[in-house]
């Protein structure tokens, strides 16, 4: 089992920012690519469990949920990576996301 500790404490920082930023700041875009962030992560853990099936698709809960959202999504993937390399990815993928958000 690969250690995805740094996966979920870049998730975490990102979530926290998420929860103490402003309504505006959500508004402005921080929730959406929240939202676009949790529903990549979703999308690779689902087809590394279980390739070949019909990709389901995170619905959009409202801003005030999106950091929950991400949370979910980079707990349920990690459970499926299987090397540093993937972990380091999804790490990148996630610190990318949060700068895109501005949080």
């Amino acid at each position: 089992m690969v250690d995805t500790t740094p996966l979920l404490r870049a998730v975490d920082l990102f979530a926290d920012r998420l929860r103490a930023a402003p309504q505006s700041r959500l508004q402005r875009g921080a929730a959406a690519e929240a939202l676009r962030l949790a529903q990549d992560l979703a999308r690779w853990a689902q087809e590394v469990e279980t390739p070949g099936d019909e990709v389901r698709v995170m619905p959009d809960a409202g801003m005030f949920a999106v950091a929950d959202q991400i949370t979910v999504a980079a707990h349920d993937l990690a459970v499926v990576l299987r090397s540093v390399g993937e972990v380091e990815e999804a790490v990148r993928v996630v610190e990318d996301a949060r700068k895109r958000a501005g949080v």
